[in-house]
């Protein structure tokens, strides 16, 4: 195995002698840490940034990113040691080998959405992806097409391609959601113009885990002739995608999310009809002078082997997800009242569990729980102390959308990790109601919303 390889050179470098004494830091591809900032290891545990743990916590947070999975890394690390030749390189054997990887890895990417490999695009992630396809389609077209259809509870950078957008004149529509995240299509029917020039919605949501119904969304593409882009950051490799089915015209793709590396991802875009962009990067012409640059044959191999992976194992991985992600919704709820999923609880990813705790601050409830890795929502907006766009898009109130915390469930996730999971959780919410005096008004009986405050 190269990952034993490369272990046994890493051992040898970092276990070298100096002076009377022996450097030794044990190598581990599952648990390696960079250690860009260290650890103060102390007897009583971890302490970082001011906190401090008794030891590496749970790791439940799998929409901010995932685990590399063992065999990607495996797939990777010949390209890093011993083919390390330019994909773009023509004259020799380094160049050929490391472009027939790419050219591999980019059919394993199409099979996993049914689409042809000349319809992949390999970029740094979804980000990038997303913004090629926004201002891309839009900038190609402005002399016909002025006008972008898209939802208020899309990623930010979908959200930030299309304020851009705006400032250079373009209308935007955000279609707002119903209350279980879905969006209502007669809406959408009705809010598309002749000068539409894309409808842009999400397929699953990174906060609520919700699916959007793909396959309407595109018949009314189809039959108004607008081509549909959307972000499958968070669906790709966890429910079934047909590009075809969903007739959808462009596609973001992102690697880490998949159990693959982070800095690389993939935009599909349909060969016929065909969609056109404008490149946002000029350089080298390469990826059909779409996307420029030399592209990294050990990330893309290592995205490729990821699809591939999840091709295989997305059965198994969605059924034993659903039975976790139930374990820890039913023994939250056999314990806690007030407890709320946010999103459609029939039409979601079950690795993406969303909830709202009534009576609890949401931030108190990250703070008490230092030993499980969760979040607030998206973490690219995680350092906001405003609530949840995406909750307060589906009527979600102000108080409730401050409590709520997001549980991200994988491929290695166990049994084990969930039933901690609860306990801590309970544990923490308990605690934070018992300090709640509006808690003991509900418990008192008396109808919170029904008090009017004084102000001073």
């Amino acid at each position: 195995m190269a990952s034993k390889l490369l272990a046994n050179a890493v051992r040898r470098n970092l276990c070298k002698p100096t002076g009377a004494s022996f450097l030794r830091r044990p190598f581990s591809t599952a648990t390696a840490v960079a250690a860009v900032e260290p650890l103060e290891e102390e007897s009583s545990g971890i302490s970082m940034k001011g906190v401090k743990i008794s030891g590496r916590p749970l790791y439940l947070d799998m929409q901010a990113t995932s685990p590399v999975d063992p065999r990607v890394l495996d797939a990777m690390l010949p390209y890093y040691l011993s083919r390390y030749g330019n994909p773009h390189s023509r004259t020799h054997l380094y160049g050929w080998e490391s472009e027939r990887a790419v050219e591999s890895a980019r059919a394993q990417v199409s099979a996993l959405i049914n689409a042809s490999p000349k319809e992949i695009i390999f970029t740094s992630g979804a980000t990038e992806s997303n913004n090629i396809s926004i201002k891309g389609v839009m900038h190609f077209y402005r002399d016909k097409k002025r006008h972008v259809i898209t939802t208020q509870t899309e990623h930010k950078c979908v959200l930030d391609s299309c304020r851009h957008l705006q400032q250079e004149g373009f209308d935007i529509t955000y279609l707002p959601v119903k209350q279980d995240g879905l969006v209502d299509l007669e809406t959408l029917r009705a809010s598309i113009r002749p000068d539409t020039g894309l409808v842009s919605v999400m397929m699953v949501n990174n906060e609520i885990g919700v699916i959007q119904p793909m396959e309407e969304i595109g018949k009314i593409c189809k039959e108004f002739n607008v081509p549909f882009h959307t972000d499958a950051a968070q669906a790709l490799g966890k429910i079934p995608i047909d590009v075809d089915k969903m007739n959808i015209s462009l596609m973001s793709l992102s690697g880490h999310k998949i159990y693959g590396p982070k800095g690389i991802g993939a935009l599909y875009m349909r060969r016929r009809p065909r969609i056109r962009v404008e490149p946002q990067m000029n350089g080298g012409g390469q990826e059909r002078g779409i996307r420029s640059g030399t592209v990294p044959t050990p990330l893309v191999v290592g995205f490729g082997a990821a699809c591939e992976l999840a091709m295989k194992e997305m059965e198994y991985d969605e059924k034993r997800i659903r039975e976790l992600q139930e374990r820890l919704l039913n023994g939250i709820r056999g314990k806690l009242e007030g407890v709320v999923v946010n999103g459609s609880e029939e039409s979601r990813y079950a690795g993406n569990l969303n909830i709202s705790f009534a009576f609890v601050e949401g931030e108190s409830l990250l703070m008490g729980l230092k030993e499980v890795a969760v979040s607030s929502g998206s973490a690219c907006t995680s350092a906001s102390l405003e609530p949840s766009y995406v909750l307060r898009a589906l009527g979600v109130e102000e108080d409730m959308a401050h409590t709520s915390i997001r549980y991200g469930i994988g491929r290695f996730t166990t049994e084990d990790e969930i039933d901690r999971a609860v306990e801590l959780t309970v544990k923490q919410v308990e605690k934070l109601r018992e300090m709640s005096p509006l808690y003991e008004m509900y418990k008192d009986g008396i109808d919170i919303k029904s008090i009017q405050w004084a102000q001073h």
